[in-house]
């Protein structure tokens, strides 16, 4: 995270004793990044956060293979035909992934249990509804549009309000904004579509109780449902610059030229060979001649992984393409408008029409990405060919 935070109640100094009512001391737990070498934050528990009365090997309940592309095409996956069952954690059914990230969708309305990812940071994409996330910082409310960040190791859980719908992001290290919007020290600099205002952090502890409860941890070698003697969730204070956060897409200030911009400008994240991009409405470029939409193109070096989450697709016009398509258009590929949407797009400016309202995040992989038995099970079948017809 670029900037420091405190909530709760925290000691002047680091490391010193820091005493609870009854005299005893509070358990100190630093949580940081890359050995003791990037950002950390200090947490003070009621109880030892060591502690652990029980461990149990967990067999996953969705399926976690994938497969190639292959034979090579587009494909277009339609989620909102898909069913999952479970919560935003168990209930995810696997889009696509490789070594770096896994894509997931997941529909649920009950909580999750705690869980806690030590494989790599994770970026959940609220598409619908509404959902309480609470963790060991505190609790954050999120909504439709939010992007949620949730740092590697952190014990947390979903309690949904409703059905709600999300795209889960897991890379395999950590996720932050793109080092050419910060200063040297961490700072949000001027030309950067969003800052420091944005962001949504936990605001106060917790203070839960209770004893022997289960935690699902995902490793490299699997899952383990570890007990833990007292409620992880046990914090008075923390303090420091890693925690989890909330954005929503509508504070993503578009950048827009005279003429068509590539993705770079919606970048949102960065992570281990992906970004994540924002399409959000505004203005359409403003050239007497421009083509407002995207140009062919053929990203040599990645995949393309775009989740049409609102509005309307000028350039997918006649795909089929809907809120709730994903297209995977990968390396190998080239890929552009629908046949006739430059001159649609083109008519319509004529008309007066001088914005696109179009919404969708956008995650390009430096790795050809596999696929997910979820994504072939609501695959449409007749997309790769809807350019020749």
């Amino acid at each position: 995270m670029p900037y420091y935070r405190v909530v709760g109640e925290v000691p002047r100094k680091r490391h010193v004793q820091y005493r609870r009512p009854d005299g005893g001391l509070y358990a100190e737990e630093l949580m940081g990044e890359e050995g003791f070498s990037s950002d950390s934050s200090l947490l003070y528990h009621r109880h030892l956060p060591t502690a652990i009365v029980k461990a149990e090997a967990v067999t996953p309940v969705t399926e976690t293979r994938l497969t190639p592309n292959l034979p090579l095409s587009p494909r277009h996956f339609r989620t909102q035909d898909l069913t999952s069952a479970g919560d935003l954690v168990n209930g995810r059914v696997l889009l696509a992934g490789n070594n770096d990230v896994r894509l997931s969708y997941a529909t649920s309305d009950r909580p999750s249990e705690l869980y806690r990812n030590s494989m790599g940071d994770e970026c959940v994409y609220v598409q619908r509804g509404r959902v309480r996330f609470e963790s060991t910082y505190g609790a954050i409310e999120a909504g439709e549009g939010d992007y949620v960040v949730v740092p590697t190791g952190t014990i947390h859980r979903w309690v949904p309000q409703g059905q709600v719908n999300v795209l889960a992001i897991e890379a395999s290290g950590h996720i932050r904004p793109p080092r050419r919007y910060l200063s040297q020290y961490g700072q949000f600099l001027e030309h950067a579509p969003y800052c420091e205002r944005d962001l949504r952090g936990p605001s106060e502890p917790l203070l839960a109780e209770g004893e022997e409860v289960p935690v699902l941890v995902r490793t490299r070698g699997g899952l383990t449902r570890l007990v833990y003697r007292h409620h992880p969730f046990d914090v008075v204070g923390w303090d420091g610059c890693l925690y989890p956060y909330a954005f929503n897409i509508d504070d993503f200030e578009p950048i827009v030229k005279k003429t068509h911009a590539p993705p770079p400008v919606h970048q949102t994240f960065e992570g281990p060979g992906f970004v994540v991009c924002s399409f959000c409405p505004r203005p359409l470029d403003y050239h007497p001649e421009a083509i407002p939409i995207p140009y062919n193109h053929h990203n040599v070096d990645s995949d393309e992984f775009m989740f049409y989450v609102g509005g309307d697709y000028s350039a997918r016009r006649g795909s089929g393409i809907d809120v709730g398509s994903v297209s995977l258009h990968p390396a190998g590929f080239t890929h552009g408008p629908q046949p006739g949407a430059v001159e649609a797009v083109i008519d319509a400016m004529g008309r007066g029409v001088t914005t696109t309202s179009e919404m969708a995040v956008m995650v390009d992989t430096f790795r050809p990405l596999d696929l997910g038995q979820g994504a072939l099970s609501c695959e449409d079948p007749g997309y790769a060919w809807t350019w020749a017809r």
